[in-house]
């Protein structure tokens, strides 16, 4: 057994041993607005429900370890003293992931995941429609735990009113687990699904995803692709060339049959087929082939 002291090692390999280890942890999906009324979304796995009467959910927002800067979720929370937590399920994991993405000022998360913003009742933060539950919330205390890089800020909310969708009860109007299908995270890039085991999306930090709202009309309004696919067609950087598409159809008779057929919902399901296997950049030189 290998023993370290926190000051041995840089914060990145102590936070990669912390995330590894204390695991599965639920993911808040935390909608804010700033100041302005501006909308802000991303998730956090430093999360957890801490008491039921009154109903505290706290999460963490932490000073980023490579710069030592902090989440506009932070400074939002700060200036309003309010959140909305959405609960992270299965079919939008993916999108989710993208939602991570650290875009500048000004972009909405929302719009870049391809999720819906959906009023609140008491709270200025949206509601993220696809979430099977969603709570209103608003902020007691906020507590700094260190300066540094790495550092928490545990944000202590109390729940103001909730949203459960019927389509995850059961008959006696209790939350089914196999129905509501959690996931949560684990290390690296890792998620475990209830029920399912683990499963990876890979997304490096320095990855800055083209989102969903760059995508086609005619892939995103295709009823081939979930919300899913379409996190993972808006999670790359940038779209193939004519170039690589062309090699791409000249080096597959399948491919090639396939564009031949002239049904678009073929194409799709190909498609579909190449995201289920994680190929991604196969998916969208299949999608494009035929519009470059």
């Amino acid at each position: 057994m290998i023993s370290i002291e926190p000051h041995e090692i840089s914060g990145v390999q102590l936070q990669a041993y912390l995330q590894s280890s204390v695991g599965p942890r639920p993911i808040a999906l935390a909608s804010t607005v700033d100041a302005d009324g501006n909308p802000n979304l991303s998730p956090f796995s430093f999360f957890n429900v801490f008491s039921s009467n009154p109903p505290i959910l706290i999460f963490s927002p932490a000073r980023r370890v490579r710069n030592n800067t902090v989440k506009h979720t932070l400074l939002n929370v700060e200036a309003t003293r309010e959140v909305v937590i959405s609960v992270v399920n299965y079919d939008i994991v993916q999108q989710v992931s993208l939602a991570s993405t650290e875009y500048g000022d000004g972009i909405n998360e929302f719009t870049k995941a391809g999720l819906t913003m959906l009023e609140s009742d008491l709270v200025r933060p949206f509601r993220v429609k696809e979430s099977p539950v969603q709570f209103e919330c608003k902020v007691n205390e906020i507590i700094s735990l260190g300066t540094e890089g790495g550092a928490g800020n545990l944000v202590i909310c109390e729940v103001i009113k909730l949203h459960i969708s019927e389509d995850v009860l059961d008959k006696n109007g209790a939350i089914d687990q196999y129905k509501i299908d959690l996931v949560s995270r684990m290390g690296g890039n890792w998620y475990s699904r209830a029920n399912k085991g683990l499963f990876e999306v890979p997304k490096p930090l320095s990855t800055l995803g083209i989102g969903v709202d760059k995508i086609p009309d005619f892939i995103k309004k295709s009823p081939v692709f979930s919300g899913n696919d379409l996190g993972m067609l808006g999670n790359v950087e940038m779209l193939p060339t004519k170039e690589e598409i062309n090699i791409f159809v000249e080096n597959s008779f399948e491919v090639k049959a396939v564009l031949s057929s002239d049904d678009e919902e073929s194409v799709h399901q190909k498609a579909k087929e190449y995201l289920d296997n994680e190929q991604v950049e196969n998916a969208w030189k299949l999608l494009l082939a035929k519009r470059v």
